[in-house]
């Protein structure tokens, strides 16, 4: 605990100089000053502590300073923590190498290691215009997505997010313009209507001689709504692709490692992507680092044409000390017995979160596996809803009209219980406000 003199020169400081994300620098808002973190509690500096219901931007499934993943760290820091992956290589990176292809779907076998999400959706998007032109089909170069989507803040990432309910709305005019389906409208739980998928193919059989690719978030549409579709549309996704040779791209940076229920997103379809991205859970939430992953047709196509090499290379690819941590925490991840765990996370959610649809201006409460939304019909006050979750005990940070809990797996059900009621107490108080 920090005394207030130095808490306070420490907000100062941060209100005056450090930009958050998604946040104005002349009236940002407020920012809770955290001394440190373990298991799935956050302690502020002023000797609070908080139940985390959010798994960091849902990165944390572990919970904090897991023993296993701050000893990796500790070991591989002190034999080297980078070196270059342009000529070099080394065991950390192999090792995940050989992880990621075992545990992601079929065919997945060619793996490039980045830094971030939307860079894994920037480097996922280079792979497919780059394999086209390498195969002779330049007139292959747009890209085909679904409303309601998010796919990162980059440039690239950003022209494939929903122009119009997204965050990027303003960079209209500059981005380049794809073509959008329409969103899927039969929920993961409902009974499938061929109907759904009619948008797309119409789409796809006017205008597949231009597209490179569809890329889209496996059966949970996360940042741009958080909705959960109908595994069938994934499914006939990859019919379609494949009958008018287009590439998949799947966005699981979000699903990726258990959180839907699943593994990935695109097992709850049985399919498999030319190209997936993942990232967030990748490191346990530890270290930021994400890896896209494709088909050998995809990485010897557009290995065999000019200029023969793939044009990307970032700094720290391959980071050692990344590499290590994000192989031990797969490794955690599937000693944890994590579908138990997901399993249990789910019902808890389900249970804690129903009260919340008896609530007026509710219009919504679902759940898919380690994932609980509670969708209103207006959006929240941030400034005062953050503080109401604080004083409750909680941290929770909702966005628009969706208050979602995607807390580390590990969590218990006494701590569970006690985020849940959190959550219908400051619906019901924001609500009346």
């Amino acid at each position: 605990m920090l005394p207030d003199s130095k808490v306070d020169n420490l907000i100062a400081f941060d209100r005056k100089h450090l930009w958050h994300p998604y946040t104005s620098m002349t009236d940002p808002l407020p920012v809770f000053p955290v001394s440190s973190a373990s298991g799935v509690r956050i302690r502020l500096c002023d000797g609070r502590e908080l139940v985390d219901g959010m798994a960091s931007w849902w990165a944390a499934i572990h919970g904090y300073s897991h023993p296993r993943l701050v000893r990796v760290i500790r070991d591989q820091a002190g034999i080297m923590s980078h070196v270059m992956f342009g000529g070099l290589t080394h065991e950390p990176a192999v090792e995940l190498g050989r992880r990621l292809v075992a545990l992601t779907p079929a065919g997945l076998e060619r793996v490039f290691f980045c830094d971030s999400g939307s860079v894994a959706v920037e480097v996922a998007m280079k792979m497919a215009l780059q394999y086209f032109h390498a195969t002779g089909q330049q007139e292959k170069h747009r890209f085909l997505t679904i409303r309601s989507g998010y796919h990162g803040d980059t440039f690239h990432a950003m022209s494939v997010c929903d122009p119009v309910s997204g965050m990027h709305h303003i960079y209209s005019g500059v981005l380049p313009e794809y073509a959008f389906a329409p969103r899927p409208e039969c929920t993961f739980d409902q009974a499938w209507d061929d109907r759904d998928i009619h948008a797309l193919r119409e789409l796809i059989e006017n205008r597949h001689r231009e597209f490179c690719a569809l890329i889209l978030e496996p059966v949970v549409q996360g940042a741009g709504g958080m909705r959960f579709y109908h595994p069938e549309y994934l499914k006939q996704a990859r019919l379609l692709c494949d009958e008018f040779d287009i590439l998949l791209i799947a966005d699981e940076i979000a699903t990726g490692f258990g959180r839907s229920g699943r593994m990935f997103g695109c097992n709850h379809a049985g399919i498999s992507p030319d190209i997936m991205c993942v990232g967030k859970a990748l490191t346990g939430g530890v270290m930021s680092l994400a890896a896209v992953l494709a088909s050998d047709r995809v990485g010897r196509g557009l290995s065999s044409g000019s200029p023969g090499v793939f044009m990307h290379g970032p700094t720290f690819m391959g980071n050692p000390l990344a590499c290590r941590v994000a192989a031990e925490s797969i490794d955690l991840l599937i000693d944890s017995g994590w579908e138990k765990l997901v399993s249990r996370l789910a019902q808890g959610l389900k249970k804690g979160l129903s009260p919340c649809a008896a609530i007026e201006q509710v219009n919504d409460v679902r759940v898919l596996g380690g994932i609980g939304v509670v969708e209103l019909s207006q959006p929240v006050d941030m400034v005062r809803i953050q503080q109401r979750f604080v004083d409750h005990g909680v941290w929770v940070r909702p966005f628009g009209k969706l208050v979602y809990l995607m807390p580390p797996y590990i969590i218990d059900d006494e701590d569970l219980a006690f985020l849940t009621a959190a959550v219908v107490d400051v619906v019901r108080e924001e609500v009346s406000a």
